[in-house]
């Protein structure tokens, strides 16, 4: 349905809506004939259209024009002022029309007969209208305004995210140099071997680097491999404790946490075979673990700031569970939370949850406001009903079909609205796509 086909029906309901109102006011549905009736009819939806037309098209005037963010009271009163004006400027000229072209009355005989009356009902109509017109535009731009925003921020934190990650891979890459050229002037030897291990090493950095999460397991299969990169150039002056697989295989971390932690470890601590580095990983509460005996050493040098820091804003933006860490007097540790399928990650919903649950919730907005719209008309409407045929034939009571049949209706777009989990209801539709869209999933895999 087209805009301007939709102003038109939105019109003419608005016409129908004064003219019942009107002639109530009047005493009622008095008409001599048919004719004086479509008559009657037919001038009261010519003002409708007519003042209907020149307020939407002031209005969207006001809102071409460009309004600073402080400007919305400026803007009502600007729109409600400008409306009342262009209301009796069309109301006078309707009327000096209908009045001299239609009734064949003189234009100053029209003048002197004018009074403030005959223009307060046509004025009080259009302004009621415009200002629900104004909230509830209003409030539909609030809440696109408040969309927008969720959408920036989730934006921004993908966009942070993905920098976090992207800082990891010359990060390491760096450091592991780093440590081949240390090993290349100690010990050429396990320099080659050390070359040959990195670059294994380095393609699950590159293959990883982009997930989100990553399962304990691989992530404790990726600490080995690092620790014996770490042992050819230490050897036994570092020492490593670290358990076979997770006691949930289906528990997740940040990639390449461990890695940057036993870098840190490393870093920050004197590693001497007179005061060896003691490494220990394992689980607890539900965190994965990371301890090292603490023996700092005396001069540090100023690295990038990546490690620690960076594990804790990818967690940040990943989940509510937060990076725990402890220094003590002879240990330092930290503690990453093991993330699983029932918890809520955010980072992984950032693109669809404003695709899926946006697009769920605005067609769930949009049900209850036309069911709103349905119900508003159905109380307006029916008791007019009531009231025509009590006033036309008493004796045949004909209002009880359309107020049981859209009575009907209504009840059955409330369910359909506000009722989750009875049969047909909102969850009932949301399962459905699910599987559906599951069937089709396997349907696709195995073919």
């Amino acid at each position: 349905m087209t805009k301007s086909f939709k102003h038109i029906i939105f019109t003419f309901a608005i016409g129908c809506l004064i003219f019942v109102i009107g002639n109530l006011i009047r005493g009622g549905f008095h008409f001599e004939s048919v004719n004086d009736f479509l008559i009657d009819f037919a001038f009261y939806q010519l003002y409708s259209f007519v003042l209907g037309y020149t307020n939407m098209a002031f209005f969207y005037y006001m809102e071409r024009r460009s309004w600073k963010k402080g400007d919305t009271i400026k803007r009502v009163l600007f729109g409600i002022v400008g409306s009342t004006i262009i209301t009796l400027i069309c109301l006078f000229i309707l009327r000096a029309a209908i009045t001299v072209l239609y009734y064949d009355i003189p234009f100053d005989k029209f003048i002197q007969n004018e009074t403030w009356q005959d223009y307060s009902f046509g004025l009080w109509i259009t302004l009621t209208i415009i200002s629900v017109f104004h909230v509830i535009f209003f409030y539909n731009r609030y809440q696109k305004n408040r969309i927008k925003e969720q959408k920036v921020i989730a934006g921004a934190a993908s966009a942070k995210f993905d920098a976090l990650k992207n800082q990891l891979d010359p990060h390491f890459l760096f450091n592991s140099l780093n440590v081949l050229t240390s090993l290349i002037e100690e010990n050429p030897k396990n320099a080659q071997k050390f070359t040959t291990s990195l670059s294994k090493v380095y393609r699950y950095v590159l293959e990883q680097k982009n997930k989100d999460l990553i399962t304990v397991d691989e992530e404790l299969n990726f600490a080995r491999t690092y620790m014996s990169l770490l042992k050819m150039r230490f050897e036994d002056s570092i020492i490593f404790e670290i358990p076979d697989k997770a006691s949930n295989p289906e528990s997740r971390v940040v990639p390449l946490s461990l890695q940057l932690l036993l870098e840190n470890a490393v870093k920050h601590n004197m590693v001497t075979s007179s005061k060896p580095l003691h490494i220990k990983i394992y689980e607890r509460e539900g965190m994965l673990v990371v301890e090292n005996n603490l023996q700092t050493k005396q001069i540090v040098k100023k690295g990038s700031g990546v490690g620690l820091e960076n594990i804790k804003q990818r967690y940040e933006l990943l989940s509510n569970k937060i990076v725990s860490i402890n220094q003590q007097a002879n240990r330092f540790v930290v503690a990453i939370p093991m993330l699983t399928n029932q918890v809520s990650v955010m980072r992984t919903r950032t693109q669809n949850q404003y695709d899926d649950s946006y697009v769920r919730a605005r067609k769930h907005v949009q049900e209850v406001k036309e069911f709103y719209y349905s119900l508003i008309s159905y109380v307006v409407v029916i008791p007019f009903l009531i009231f025509i045929n009590y006033k036309t034939s008493w004796s045949f009571q004909w209002f009880w079909f359309p107020m049981f049949g859209w009575g009907m209706g209504v009840i059955f777009h409330a369910y359909k609205v506000y009722v989750n989990d009875g049969v047909l209801g909102r969850n009932w539709e949301r399962k459905k796509i699910e599987k559906f869209m599951h069937e089709e999933e396997n349907k696709n895999h195995w073919n």
